[in-house]
């Protein structure tokens, strides 16, 4: 016989510990599933991991950062105790160790049934907390690595001393490629790193933290649909930015002057070497072009508005690439290690509820789907940039949770 709860939610980060914090707040029955334990996403990434955001924009409900460094980004440690704290604050109804498997229409109790590793369960609400960071994107030609040379994803890196001897070629430089990059560099490693499409931010600019400047313009608090990209901006990768030893502005051709070595693109695999797609220049021009945007934008907000902030003159780092050869051998550079610093699909395939577009995304307006029970919350840019964030999770969380107690209200406008 399957066990029924009146509303399950299913992931227990940062999004499904807001979600139940609510629904306990309006003294709803429900319980929190999830495959590991409490702050496992943050315990599983590597030793030097910290925030990019300010620790005071961390603001889970009712627990807001209660440290004493605001601005200052909080390594990966400490990211799992605040995690921790939150939910010893009002002790979820967690149950760990339980992999949903499938989820589908009921014909019994509940209008959901979900096939777990620990039976079956009836859920009259389903909220889905887990994000679109599922699965990590391998390279189609990871097996065509010679032999000596070990692929592996930046989700498996921890630290240098666990990979072997020699040199390391990182392949991309979104956020996660770059501090990987600068942390193997600061080891004392031979650093080779692949440029791809992300852009660069500032660390600070005009006296202020970029993420201030957020604030201050709107940004952090846009929704979606009136972000100039519009939805398109949920699959963009993160513009890189480090929040190490107090934060700084991450600058490929600086990080190449500090001695890691620039690539293009990798295309393949070929007879022991890495093809390269060359255009490092341009890709180089295309990063910077959008940290230039994001200080004019701010530069226009200033004038617009009257401020006094101090006007600040960026000085160009001048590196320019020299021609690189079509193929990069690995052997030839003593590489014994490729990271894929290549980020993550979403898999919903475990979700039989047609609820979800041609691409596998699921419909929804503020995590709000036309499916009446069904629910998402913590998603990249769901309703605003803070929704992904300890910022402003716990908001779509209470818009979420207000809306599912709420009989009267349609479930889609």
């Amino acid at each position: 016989m399957s066990e029924h709860v009146e509303t399950i939610v299913v992931g227990g980060g940062q999004a499904g510990l807001s979600v139940s914090w609510h629904l306990n707040k309006a003294g709803r029955d429900h319980v929190v599933l999830d495959r590991g334990q409490i702050g496992d996403t943050w315990r599983n990434r590597w030793d030097s991991f910290c925030l990019v955001s300010p620790n005071k924009l961390c603001r889970l409900p009712g627990f807001h950062y209660d440290g004493d460094d605001p601005d200052g980004f909080m390594l990966r440690d400490e990211i799992v105790s605040y995690i921790e704290r939150f939910a010893a604050s009002f002790d979820p109804p967690f149950r760990g160790g339980v992999e949903v498997r499938r989820i589908e229409a009921s014909a019994g109790p509940g209008r959901f049934k979900l096939t777990t590793s620990d039976g079956v369960l009836e859920a009259h609400n389903l909220v889905i907390t887990v994000g679109t960071h599922q699965h990590p994107n391998i390279p189609s030609w990871h097996n065509d690595l010679p032999q000596g040379v070990t692929g592996l994803h930046t989700r498996d890196y921890r630290n240098s001393a666990s990979l072997s001897d020699g040199a390391v070629f990182i392949v991309g430089s979104g956020q996660s490629g770059c501090q990987v990059a600068e942390d193997l560099h600061l080891s004392g490693r031979d650093v080779h790193l692949a440029v791809g499409n992300a852009g660069r931010i500032p660390r600070r600019y005009r006296g202020r933290d970029i993420f201030e400047w957020d604030l201050a313009t709107g940004y952090m608090n846009m929704p979606v649909e009136e972000h100039p990209k519009g939805t398109a901006i949920r699959f963009k990768a993160h513009p890189h930015l480090s929040g190490r030893d107090g934060g700084r502005t991450i600058n490929l051709r600086q990080m190449a002057l500090d001695g890691i070595t620039l690539h293009s693109k990798v295309e393949g695999v070929q007879d022991g070497c890495l093809v390269l797609a060359g255009g490092l220049e341009e890709a180089l021009k295309a990063v910077a072009e959008v940290c230039r945007a994001e200080m004019q934008g701010i530069d226009k907000f200033i004038a617009e508005n009257g401020l006094d902030d101090p006007e600040e003159d960026v000085a160009p780092v001048n590196w320019q690439p020299q021609p690189e050869p079509r193929l990069f051998d690995l052997a030839e550079a003593n590489v014994s290690t490729v990271i894929y610093a290549t980020g993550f699909h979403r898999d919903f395939g475990w979700i039989d509820l047609p609820v979800f577009d041609d691409g596998g995304y699921p419909r929804y307006e503020r995590g709000i789907t036309e499916i009446p029970g069904l629910y998402f919350c913590g998603l990249h840019w769901m309703h605003t940039q803070g929704s992904g964030l300890f910022y402003g999770v716990g908001d779509d969380a209470e818009y979420v949770v207000n809306r599912l107690t709420d009989h009267d209200e349609p479930n889609l406008r």
